[in-house]
């Protein structure tokens, strides 16, 4: 049986494997310097994806319940974003959600700047600055987690790559929402 290397499934796996292999193959090319400067195989430049930029949205439709339980542990989420800032932990999460659904009902896609938190209303925009070495990201919250330890924010593989901490996986941050918060209100 031969398979036909032009059905969309075939197509999805070989391209599937193509991003695995380069991801797992990033190479540093600029160690020490300001920026990350790590480029994929495959001519992805992740210092490149521009970081993203906070605009009004209507909370998101679901991720949003007041309250919700994981493993037994209640959360509860905020109703607001305003006046929100946290130090702690941060980790990031990538090739086993990368194409999964998100809480928010968004595809999850490892290459953009977006993040997963706890509590925060769902989207919110966010600074997450690394505590070490300054760097510094927005990102937009459009997911439920790190639901592991002391982790306040677990970032997509591109921010955590621009952070500098994608190697080392976690990093102490701080974790700042702007403005515009997301609007109180569903569509």
């Amino acid at each position: 049986m031969h398979a036909n290397l032009k059905s969309p499934r075939c197509l999805y796996v070989l391209r599937t494997a193509f991003l695995v292999s380069a991801v797992a193959s990033c190479t540093p090319l600029g160690a020490g310097s300001a920026r990350p400067g790590l480029t994929s195989p495959d001519g992805l430049e992740f210092d490149e994806i521009p970081d993203a930029i906070p605009q009004p949205e209507f909370k998101s439709r679901s991720g949003n319940l007041e309250t919700y339980v994981i493993d037994g542990v209640t959360y509860r989420v905020l109703g607001t974003s305003r006046g929100y800032r946290e130090v702690g932990l941060a980790s990031w999460y990538g090739g086993y959600f990368h194409g999964r659904q998100t809480s928010s009902g968004d595809v999850y896609d490892m290459y953009l700047m977006t993040a997963a938190h706890k509590s925060l209303p769902l989207p919110t925009y966010v600074r997450v600055t690394h505590q070490e070495n300054g760097r510094s990201v927005v990102v937009r919250v459009n997911d439920r987690g790190p639901f592991v330890d002391d982790r306040i924010i677990d970032l997509s593989f591109t921010a955590a790559t621009k952070l500098g901490m994608a190697d080392s996986g976690t990093a102490r941050v701080e974790v700042v929402a702007l403005d515009p918060p997301a609007r109180d209100r569903t569509p």
